[in-house]
């Protein structure tokens, strides 16, 4: 590594740690150099050279090998000619990840408060991964961030879910149109034959592998609307996954017959756009959304229910 890249690195960890202590992530006292340098990831080389600058200005001092907090940082104290760091890809992947597992794993409920330290150290990232990550996602109203580092996850409603798919028949009847329109020797056609084999064959042997249908679900409709050619809509695309994981799921109980249902409404949409039938293509895909967001409001139901109880 380059002496440019190593001060970089330092004067990033520097301000990544005067940050959590500007949050209230820290109080009173540091933690180990250990949890430091996981928090932080960087060696604890990295930290040591951090740590020293904090006892030059006097953020903190060494008491009984503890690293006591004297003041809060100031504008002066922030390392400026640091270069903006976006996080690495596998960072991102992995509190994406994590994220939506602890919520599939209803580990984080609707109203559930949390911190970005705390996912931070679950997810093994670093906590500015965090909090883009976090940032993204508040701006889809699942997620609201507090102070301090906190957030909470937010519990939607009727009404959201109403203006949800009141947007997304918009969108997907639009990139319907815009499929049926690609000319055919676009290799998207060929991608929907074989999504027609794919739901054939989980039709067939649905009652062992009907969790397999999330992947189809999305395989389908992300197809759809990459025909709008919209750059848009990718967010729009990441909000139905997301929608899914944080309340979708929460209800289980007949998830055997639900996906039954929407595998033959998948074919159905299917079948008609391979036939070129306009019409009837479009009739189906609002059926399926239809369905999908009376499904929506019956777990946003059942969440309420067990709340309130």
């Amino acid at each position: 590594m380059s002496r440019g890249r190593n001060q970089n690195l330092r004067y990033d960890t520097v301000n990544q740690i005067l940050e959590f202590i500007s949050s209230g992530q820290f109080q009173q006292y540091l933690p180990s150099q250990v949890m430091l340098a996981e928090l932080c990831n960087v060696s604890r080389t990295t930290i040591r050279h951090a740590l020293q600058y904090l006892l030059e200005i006097q953020i903190i001092t060494e008491q009984n090998k503890q690293f006591l907090i004297l003041r809060q940082p100031e504008k002066k104290d922030i390392l400026s000619n640091v270069r903006i760091k976006y996080p690495r890809k596998n960072q991102y992947q992995s509190i994406d990840s994590y994220f939506k597992s602890v919520i599939q794993r209803k580990l984080l409920k609707p109203g559930d408060i949390f911190t970005e330290l705390q996912l931070s150290k679950d997810a093994g990232v670093n906590i500015f991964t965090v909090r883009e990550y976090l940032i993204q996602y508040s701006r889809f109203n699942l997620i609201a961030s507090l102070s301090r580092g906190r957030w909470q996850l937010i519990e939607i409603n009727e009404f959201y879910a109403d203006k949800l798919f009141e947007l997304r028949e918009l969108l997907e009847v639009h990139a319907l149109e815009c499929f049926m329109a690609l000319p055919k020797e676009d290799k998207r056609w060929n991608e929907m034959k074989m999504l027609f084999n794919l739901h054939q064959e989980l039709r067939d042997n649905v009652v062992r592998e009907y969790p397999d249908f999330s992947a189809l679900d999305n395989k389908l409709h992300s197809l759809l609307l990459s025909a709008a050619n919209n750059p848009f809509i990718d967010d729009f695309i990441e909000l139905i996954s997301v929608i899914f994981h944080f309340h979708y799921q929460w209800d289980n109980s007949n998830l055997l017959q639900r996906n039954i249902l929407a595998v033959e409404e998948h074919l159905a949409i299917i079948q008609n756009i391979l036939n070129n039938d306009r019409s009837d293509a479009t009739k189906e895909l609002k059926q399926h959304l239809n369905t999908a967001k009376k499904t929506l409001k019956n777990s946003i139901a059942l969440i309420h229910k067990n709340y309130v109880l």
